[in-house]
């Protein structure tokens, strides 16, 4: 792991993050993979996500545009590995430089078990490769996910009591 964020080779690093959600597994396997529901949660807080194509089938790509508080765009593009309803999900994805090229990618192993009516969800999320511009970004992952978990966290609290 990088021990400064000078350092840009994030390549192979993994995070882990496992998170109960008050919630089916059903449920939270479809607020992943339904783009009406992605759309709602995905990204830190503040951020909207304008252009969801989130098409949850092997092979199909990931198009998405995260559009910050202050109005800047952040394009990220991927591609679904598998998806086993409801159980796993994996797919990879990284933001998208000017001219459509990652600047990093991520692969993306989500796994949802239930048990008395809640899911626990673990997420590991590994770095593939990266490129020198990419440390600055990798370097606020963990904070961004963890805030993207907590706004999905609320949807689907929202999702129960409707």
């Amino acid at each position: 792991m990088p021990t400064n964020k000078n350092e840009t080779d994030w390549t192979g690093h993994e995070f882990v993050m496992t998170r109960e959600f008050d919630a089916p597994r059903n449920l939270v396997f479809q607020a992943w993979t339904d783009p009406k529901h992605v759309a709602q949660w995905w990204g830190p807080g503040g951020f909207t996500n304008p252009v969801c194509e989130w098409d949850a089938r092997p092979g199909a790509k990931i198009y998405n545009v995260m559009r910050g508080p202050n109005g800047q765009e952040y394009p990220m593009g991927g591609e679904f590995r598998e998806v086993t309803p409801p159980e796993k999900l994996v797919f990879t994805c990284g933001p998208l430089n000017p001219q459509g090229k990652m600047l990093f990618e991520f692969l993306h192993d989500v796994t949802f078990t239930e048990k008395d009516g809640k899911t626990k969800m673990t997420l590991r999320s590994k770095v593939l490769w990266t490129t020198p511009e990419a440390g600055r970004y990798i370097g606020g992952f963990e904070m961004g996910m963890e805030s993207s978990l907590e706004r999905l966290e609320e949807h689907l609290k929202r999702g129960r009591q409707s």
